[in-house]
């Protein structure tokens, strides 16, 4: 049997689906966003077996990018769950048929306490897509699974449509990686966009004089392990020595190199940044000027540190 030739029909029809979900998205999509956007309660999302699963996928790609929201289990609606709902919730309904009893049963409790209803289903002429407020479409041409019973193709349609929901509030909102890392704090992708440059830097730093000689700088260096040398000057910053002033040093004068002064080889006004920069903000600008690392500075331009890029 050849299994390949399974799995690239199976990616050739997911391929399809979304194509055509592409094309027949319509001004029901931006009236979906818009009604999300102006909810000052949360996005409640209800659906059983595979369209809960997917539902459940969703509210966790909400929640995580700036939208309040929770899942609701439609049986568990009936035996008191109805009670986390405020009339200020917006209600995602998912229902490939449109017909699914636990869900539709869900729709009179709704109206009555006057929550606006998103359906998500493949017959907009059923009963949950006559009673929404909009209707979104997530009708396929057949499932993946060659007895076209199993949810496949209409699972991963209704799965690109919610994150094509997220992504639009995302935009709506200019939710930033700053913010998605407030909700993230406890990943390493959090901590990162969390961490500051006052954080990380080295703080024992690998200073020397304006009078220090060839040698000495480069005892200081070695020491350091940075790669580098501040020039200070009564605790105030005057340049900077690199590798690559080292370099240009030993290229230029050769063997008179070792009769130079900290002074004659630094490069003077040395690139910082304020050490309360977040770190992601200071790799950029290392990237950007294509060096391996920068000198923290605080609000009143005293270094307190050096921040390394880590590639």
């Amino acid at each position: 049997m050849n299994h390949l030739a399974s799995a690239n029909d199976t990616l050739t029809l997911y391929t399809q689906a979304i194509a055509h979900l592409n094309q027949r998205l319509s001004t029901a999509f931006d009236h979906a966003v818009e009604m999300i956007l102006q909810c000052e309660g949360r996005v409640v999302v209800a659906g059983i077996g595979k369209s809960g699963l997917v539902g459940k996928k969703m509210v966790a790609t909400f929640a995580s990018t700036g939208t309040p929201s929770f899942f609701l289990h439609p049986t568990e609606a009936f035996h008191g769950d109805l009670g986390m709902l405020k009339p200020i919730d917006v209600v995602i309904l998912i229902s490939y048929s449109g017909e699914t009893d636990d869900v539709n049963k869900l729709i009179p409790s709704l109206k009555n306490f006057g929550n606006p209803i998103i359906a998500m289903t493949g017959n907009a002429n059923s009963t949950l897509g006559k009673h929404a407020d909009v209707c979104l479409d997530i009708s396929i041409e057949r499932e993946a699974c060659p007895n076209n019973l199993a949810p496949t193709t209409s699972s991963l349609v209704t799965m690109a449509l919610g994150d094509a929901l997220a992504i639009a509030l995302i935009n709506a909102r200019d939710f930033k990686a700053e913010d998605f890392a407030r909700f993230h704090p406890g990943g390493s992708l959090g901590r990162k966009l969390l961490c500051r440059v006052r954080d990380v830097m080295q703080k024992k730093l690998p200073v020397t004089t304006l009078n220090a000689t060839f040698s000495e700088c480069l005892n200081v260096m070695n020491e350091g392990r940075m790669g580098v040398a501040l020039v200070m000057e009564q605790g105030e910053l005057r340049g900077i020595i690199t590798d690559g002033d080292i370099r240009r040093t030993l290229a230029k004068f050769a063997e008179n190199s070792l009769k130079l002064t900290a002074c004659e080889m630094m490069s003077v006004q040395p690139k910082t940044v304020l050490d309360t920069t977040f770190l992601t903000q200071a790799e950029s600008m290392m990237k950007e000027m294509h060096i391996h690392s920068l000198i923290a500075v605080n609000e009143q331009g005293k270094v307190t540190g050096i921040v390394e890029f880590a590639s």
